[in-house]
């Protein structure tokens, strides 16, 4: 088994905690929702349900990040990118107790996951025991079929030579008589 540095395993750590902040705000926005505290009912609820779908997902992506899963690089740097942007969100409405941790974290999980060694592990081939793919083999080349002639009687015949032109006159066919 490969050794996963220590940058990705910290990354992973971010992300897990990116998870667990997200299922934290959903418990809460829930709570609100059953205490009356919600602007509409409905949307208390949906609030809570994506909130807690959305932490699983980020879940499952810090649990790619540790086992160094080539596909949870992309959804890791974005949860941070996002993460941070909604933590300047946070400051700028005075909501300091999430918006300093969060961005601090998003920092760090950005830091952690272009950090050289979590980019190798990240981009290293899992399949490293198993043969590449071979290309298809090149197929050969076929000459084009060319349309037999569609007027006429006689369709599969070999067009007519072309008669010679006459000396004196270049191009130009005898006529027809």
């Amino acid at each position: 088994m490969q050794q996963r540095p220590p940058s990705l395993l910290g990354a992973a750590a971010v992300q897990a905690a990116d998870a667990v902040i997200v299922l934290v705000a959903s418990v809460l926005a829930g709570v609100d929702t059953v205490a009356g505290r919600s602007y509409q009912e409905g949307s208390g609820i949906a609030l809570t349900l994506i909130g807690i779908g959305t932490a699983v997902a980020l879940a499952w992506v810090a649990v790619g990040l540790s086992r160094a899963r080539r596909w949870s690089r992309t959804p890791a740097a974005l949860t941070q990118l996002f993460v941070g942007i909604v933590s300047i969100y946070l400051l700028q409405g005075h909501r300091y107790a999430w918006g300093v941790p969060s961005l601090l974290l998003a920092c760090a999980g950005m830091a952690l996951l272009l950090a050289p060694a979590s980019l190798r592990a990240l981009a290293a081939p899992r399949d490293a025991g198993r043969p590449a793919p071979q290309p298809p083999p090149q197929a050969k080349a076929v000459p084009p079929k060319t349309a037999p002639a569609k007027s006429g009687p006689a369709k599969n015949q070999p067009p007519k030579p072309r008669t010679p032109a006459k000396p004196g006159r270049p191009g130009k066919r005898p006529a027809r008589g």
